[in-house]
């Protein structure tokens, strides 16, 4: 069991996605598929709890082929705004200026531990910084409510993942395309103006626009850990990009996508959403929870506004505002203080000792 957990914070849990399948990425024969094999053969298999069982649940997964083609609609899924329905693939908006669109599941999800993994497309005609906005992922309280946020509601209460490939804070150090994560329990608004930073849990740069290959994206929540990988580079397997722990999400609420664009545009594009069940043991004491009546947070020692990204999607503390500049002068003035004390007693005490040789 160590072992196998050891693989998984390493980024060996997931492995390859399936030979063969294109757009099922899934766990193929990593090293901690090997491990679990032999695990299974020895005495202790009944301690081992399988977190990468997973089982397709058809009830929350957007697969080809589409029923509805042509049509505003679809079986278990509702569109909104610019959203439009082909035979290859939901196009969430076209290459247009002032486009909204998004695609809500209408089951709610009761799911403790889920996983979803995003066939997507983001491609158009702008050349460098010269398209938007990009596309969100969402698992929320409420859906099918258009606003500001990639063509949905602020204010939301539950996750977003957003895919956000045009910088709208000129003094950024972010790379775009670049992949966030956020967590709210309504209180928080998305500020587009700084690209979601204060609200930002974690997030990584991640160049999936104007692939010509498949791009996949992964979110799995698993008692309180939420991980987002991805494959961008055609190789079958997945990539880190967000790890973070404490996180706290409801069940009953409902699985959506929606992109929006601007002065500047894109073809955004949905091709599969697939959910799986994962097969993960809990406590009695988590099972007595009603999951439904969870409010969503996380829990942080320090609020995200404390973060700031650099290039490379880690983060460092934030910036110096007036109070940090005060207290770091303060302690700049005091250090020299100490400094000329202390060599001021040095110098005395060698001026007296040269005094007695002569």
């Amino acid at each position: 069991m160590a072992l196998e957990a050891w693989l998984w914070r390493w980024g060996w849990g997931w492995g390859q996605r399936c030979p063969g399948r294109p757009g099922l990425p899934g766990p193929g024969p990593g090293p901690a598929t090997l491990i679990r094999f032999l695990l299974l053969l020895g005495p202790v298999a009944a301690d081992i709890t399988d977190g990468n069982s997973e089982h397709l649940k058809r009830e929350h997964s957007l697969i080809k082929p589409y029923q509805g083609v042509g049509s505003s609609s679809m079986p278990l899924w509702d569109f909104q705004g610019s959203t439009m329905l082909t035979s290859q693939y939901v196009r969430l908006t076209p290459d247009e200026r002032s486009k909204e669109g998004s695609i809500w599941n209408h089951q709610p999800c009761f799911l403790k531990d889920w996983e979803m993994h995003v066939h997507f497309k983001v491609h158009g005609t702008g050349k460098k910084n010269l398209h938007g906005d990009g596309i969100a992922l969402w698992y929320t309280r409420d859906r099918l409510v258009p606003g500001p946020v990639f063509g949905s509601k602020d204010n939301f209460h539950g996750l977003a993942v957003f895919l956000d490939t045009y910088p709208n804070d000129e003094t950024t150090e972010r790379v775009f395309p670049y992949i966030s994560v956020m967590v709210n329990n309504g209180s928080l608004s998305y500020d587009h103006s700084k690209d979601g930073r204060w609200t930002e849990l974690a997030g990584c740069t991640a160049d999936f626009r104007n692939r010509d290959h498949n791009t996949f994206l992964a979110i799995r929540y698993s008692r309180g850990r939420l991980t987002v990988m991805t494959d961008l580079e055609d190789k079958d397997e997945w990539k880190n990009c967000i790890d973070i722990t404490g996180v706290r999400l409801p069940t009953g609420y409902y699985f959506g996508a929606s992109a929006g664009t601007g002065d500047l545009s894109d073809n955004h594009d949905i091709i599969s959403i697939k959910l799986f069940q994962l097969m993960v043991e809990h406590t009695p004491e988590e099972e007595n929870i009603d999951w439904t009546k969870i409010e969503p947070g996380v829990n942080f020692l320090k609020s995200p506004k404390d973060n700031v990204d650099d290039p490379t999607g880690n983060f460092r503390s934030g910036p110096l505002t007036g109070w940090r500049v005060f207290l770091l002068l303060l302690c700049a003035l005091l250090g020299i203080i100490v400094c000329a004390v202390v060599g001021a007693v040095v110098f005395q005490k060698r001026q007296e000792r040269n005094k007695r040789f002569y």
